[in-house]
């Protein structure tokens, strides 16, 4: 099945404490849990940025998996962040995976009291 921007903006917005902000223009939704971003939502171009790793070699795993649908994401890369391009190779599975483990990794780096 076809992952669209609205199904990952739903599934992102329904996690515990999660917030929208466009802090760069209507262009780019990020969804923040803590005030930290876990995902940069890709607009007018269908991807979604996600934390996929500590570092890019760690986040290398996805990228050989699906070279075609996921890069390295521009100017965070290095921190293991990844681009995925929504309705290409990547199942949905997949891409909800990425985003709970992008979540879930911003949560694990919050102090206790902004933690959801």
């Amino acid at each position: 099945m076809r992952v669209t921007v609205d199904d990952v903006i739903a599934y992102c917005l329904a996690k515990p404490g999660a917030e929208e902000s466009y802090p760069w223009g209507d262009g780019e939704l990020v969804c923040k849990v803590g005030g930290k971003a876990f995902a940069f939502i890709g607009l007018p171009g269908e991807t979604v940025g996600v934390k996929c790793g500590v570092n890019a070699e760690d986040a290398a795993e996805w990228r050989e998996r699906f070279p075609d649908d996921i890069t390295t994401s521009p100017y965070i890369g290095r921190y293991g962040w990844n681009r995925v391009r929504l309705g290409g190779g990547v199942p949905e599975d997949e891409v909800r995976d990425l985003l709970d483990r992008s979540y879930d990794a911003v949560v694990a780096k919050l102090p206790r009291g902004k933690r959801p």
